[in-house]
């Protein structure tokens, strides 16, 4: 499995996910779990967008215009406030996570959610806070990589595939040979036909409010 420590760095990695676990108000050990499959989802749905021109182009402005110095990584404390503070304002882009979600797993968002809630045993509108989270501390991390790197639009898919392990940008069909893109595949491309939930967002702030 692959959790925020393995992404992030054993010390920035527990911090994130301590804040997460604040925010959502759950045992550590379950927002763990749910990272753990979450994870693979957002990575994969970037993967999926970088494996064409255009969507690599557009991900390589998104990670230049909002995402290249890494700023949500260095302030996870107040990444919550950020993102479900504001809310007669909209947040800032590059912790608009309700936005990124939507470019990273369009249509796939309820049913990567469904996923994540039923393997983690969280509900969902808590498992629609840590995909909230977990979008911008991806989306920085991989503009703090492409920085590093020096990576364009072209290098996307070789950067993506190499995070998750499988060192290609697209899946293959069947099996893939390696168990996070193939999870992730899973998850992106699960039946939604019958699904009325809302968006991620939605279902984040619907949770919130009742909490």
């Amino acid at each position: 499995m692959f959790s925020l420590q393995d992404l992030l760095g054993q010390d920035q990695g527990t911090v994130a996910t301590d804040q997460i676990a604040s925010q959502v108000g759950a045992d550590s050990s379950m927002v763990n779990t749910a990272i753990q499959y979450a994870l693979p989802a957002i990575l994969g749905g970037l993967a999926n967008n970088a494996s064409t021109p255009s969507g690599a182009e557009s991900l390589n402005n998104a990670l230049e215009q909002d995402h290249s110095g890494g700023d949500i990584l260095g302030n996870l404390g107040g990444l919550a406030g950020a993102i479900f503070g504001g809310q007669q304002a909209p947040p800032p882009r590059q912790a608009d996570a309700g936005g990124i979600l939507g470019h990273i797993l369009g249509g796939s968002q309820n049913a990567v959610a469904e996923d994540v809630s039923q393997k983690s045993g969280l509900g969902i509108g808590q498992v629609a806070q840590i995909l909230m989270m977990l979008a911008p501390i991806v989306m920085s991390y991989l503009g703090q990589q492409k920085q590093q790197q020096n990576v364009g639009a072209d290098g996307l898919g070789g950067l993506l595939g190499g995070i998750l392990g499988g060192g290609q940008a697209q899946a293959a069909p069947q099996s893939s040979g390696n168990a996070m893109i193939d999870m992730a595949s899973s998850m992106l491309d699960s039946d939604r036909d019958g699904s009325a939930m809302d968006d991620i967002a939605s279902m984040a702030f619907n949770y919130i409010t009742k909490k």
